[in-house]
């Protein structure tokens, strides 16, 4: 990722007011177009409907035609996701998914600072505990989210050094990752009651890590 080219943001995540929306949908955000834009590697902008696949890497831009981008020919692409609300980015970068051998995917950026950036990757995960589910429940961004025995999961990383390393979601590996603060990043996880896995609560102790690194 270089840094110089990409600016100090949390990506704004609104709480919808209820799920009827999110019932009346009945998708998942990979699933449907949103309003975006797409900045390929040639350093043109394409703004339109916009549709991803993390799974394939690959993402669509909807005008009057449908074009098909890969991660090799995208630098990044924003979406305006109206079902669960917020911004959201994306930004493709090198990284070794089953091999020593690196190439571009797709990863959202969630928070970002001087010092290491929260990256995930989202994906749809059976669910054999609510295989009756007849909709969805709850925003997936915060909470736990289910469609008929399937569910919003997310894979998460740290960038920090260069490099792009998967969380275990193991808190003692998240210590680890935000080495040189525990003490402080421990007390305010306690005094803001914030789990060690979940998205909401990630990207709030990855921002608080910055700004402990900005004294």
């Amino acid at each position: 990722m270089k840094s110089a080219k990409i600016k100090l943001w949390v990506t704004t995540l609104l709480l919808l007011t209820g799920v009827g929306l999110v019932s009346a949908q009945n998708q998942f955000p990979s699933q449907i177009y949103h309003k975006g834009n797409i900045y390929g590697s040639d350093d043109k902008v394409y703004t339109g409907l916009v549709k991803y696949d993390l799974v394939n890497n690959l993402v669509q831009l909807q005008n009057e035609t449908i074009t098909t981008f890969t991660a090799s020919n995208v630098s990044n692409f924003e979406i305006f996701d109206e079902v669960f609300g917020g911004l959201r980015k994306f930004y493709s970068l090198p990284y070794a998914i089953n091999a020593d051998y690196e190439t571009p995917i797709f990863f959202e950026v969630l928070t970002e600072g001087e010092n290491v950036a929260l990256l995930c990757r989202e994906y749809i995960a059976t669910d054999s505990r609510n295989m009756g589910a007849m909709n969805m429940g709850m925003n997936p961004f915060w909470g736990p989210s289910t469609m008929i025995g399937y569910r919003l999961a997310f894979n998460y990383y740290f960038f920090k050094n260069g490099s792009i390393d998967r969380y275990s979601l193991k808190k003692k590996d998240l210590f680890d990752m935000l080495s040189g603060h525990e003490e402080e990043i421990s007390l305010f996880m306690r005094k803001n009651r914030l789990e060690h896995d979940k998205r909401g609560d990630l990207l709030r102790i990855t921002a608080y890590y910055n700004e402990l690194n900005k004294n």
